[in-house]
């Protein structure tokens, strides 16, 4: 099993998937190879997958967006690693989910923000809302990303490996000139204590601290943030394809979703209840 996991690993890499990605998909065939004690490639049957991911559905009860991780990860390892030939799109999901992003107010992110008293963290909570990043984005900004001439920042092979430019706000400028003159950081613009890339599981708790000191009661997470600086900026009046533009999405129609929760809250459509 680990020669199998190391395999796919290394396969994974010279795609060039990322590293978020290959984590998922890793975890992915763990558990399916969890399934199959003694795995033989040769003998495993298009009838056992299909009983797998049925048990994953009726018995786990897994998402839809898990059920495609799955398949996708059993499919490339397969297919791609083994040079099988197994045809397994028909156990995708056939009905897409349509779920509303959850989203903080703007007063809730200021909350947020000046509860935390550290200057890196302050820093870094304002980064990921002030434009929009992905958690990743955030961990491969380099100093040199920064261009304060032009008031834009540069994010590098973004999801999908591609490069996009963000506003840079005039408050999160001053601000990381400020974390800049403290902390000096040497390549990435937020380092760890060695060096080298600020940990996921840190940014994570510094959010997670920052709500509950906030005393907020929703449930977030660091892309709720960047949630919250789509929806805001679609309430202020910017055009989708701008918004579009500034997430990095492919397609519109994803960044169209957030339409959906501005369109009721800017509505002057009153509840019958309030009509009487």
């Amino acid at each position: 099993m680990k020669d199998f996991i190391e395999q796919f690993t290394k396969l994974l890499e010279i795609k060039r998937y990322s590293y978020k990605t290959i984590r998922t998909y890793r975890n992915a065939i763990n558990v399916f190879l969890s399934a199959f004690p003694g795995f033989n490639p040769d003998l495993i049957s298009q009838k056992e997958i299909e009983e797998f991911i049925n048990k994953k559905v009726t018995v786990d009860n897994i998402s839809q967006s898990y059920q495609k991780i799955l398949v996708g990860a059993i499919k490339f390892f397969l297919n791609d690693m083994l040079r099988k030939n197994f045809k397994l799109n028909y156990l995708m999901p056939s009905r897409h989910e349509h779920k509303l992003p959850s989203y903080l107010t703007k007063e809730e992110i200021s909350l947020i923000i000046n509860s935390i008293d550290n200057l890196k963290h302050k820093a870094i909570i304002s980064t990921i809302y002030g434009a929009g990043l992905r958690l990743g984005e955030l961990l491969q900004l380099k100093i040199a990303d920064i261009d304060s001439n032009r008031m834009l920042i540069r994010i590098t092979q973004g999801k999908g490996k591609r490069d996009r430019f963000v506003m840079l706000s005039v408050k999160l400028l001053n601000l990381l000139r400020e974390y800049y003159k403290v902390y000096q950081p040497k390549r990435y613009l937020f380092e760890g204590q060695k060096g080298g890339q600020y940990s996921p599981r840190s940014v994570q708790a510094i959010l997670k601290i920052a709500i509950k000191k906030a005393k907020i009661t929703k449930y977030a997470t660091i892309h709720t943030l960047r949630h919250s600086f789509a929806t805001h900026l679609i309430e202020n009046g910017t055009d989708i394809r701008y918004v579009q533009e500034l997430l990095g999405h492919k397609s519109i129609r994803t960044t169209q979703i957030y339409t959906h929760i501005t369109d009721v809250s800017k509505s002057n459509i009153k509840s019958p209840l309030d009509t009487f």
